[in-house]
């Protein structure tokens, strides 16, 4: 192996690391995450509230678009990325109030 191909494989094993590490932060992130949502789903079906906020959702949605653009991530695959957990949090809060 050359000396470049070595020092590529080094910056890509550091890359890889950081996927890794970055790969846990957002699972136990997500976690954390729906521990909450959880907490909310049952607080809503003790007071029989509706499961799904679609003002509250709007305004996720939006807010989530804005950190992306930040953040330099694409905003469509952001908002792809919450209405997937949304449509989640409130499968959850159906089976609350079943």
């Amino acid at each position: 192996m050359t000396e470049a191909a070595t020092r590529a494989a080094e910056v890509l094993k550091d890359h890889r690391a950081s996927i890794d590490r970055l790969d846990a932060i957002l699972v136990y992130t997500l976690g954390e995450r729906f521990k909450h949502t959880q907490a909310v789903g049952k607080l809503k079906a003790e007071h029989d509230l509706p499961p799904s906020d679609p003002s509250r959702e709007a305004a996720q949605i939006e807010r989530l678009e804005d950190l992306a653009r930040r953040a330099e991530l694409d905003p469509e695959f952001a908002k792809k990325f919450l209405n997937f957990i949304i449509d989640e949090v409130i499968r959850h809060h159906k089976q609350h109030q079943e």
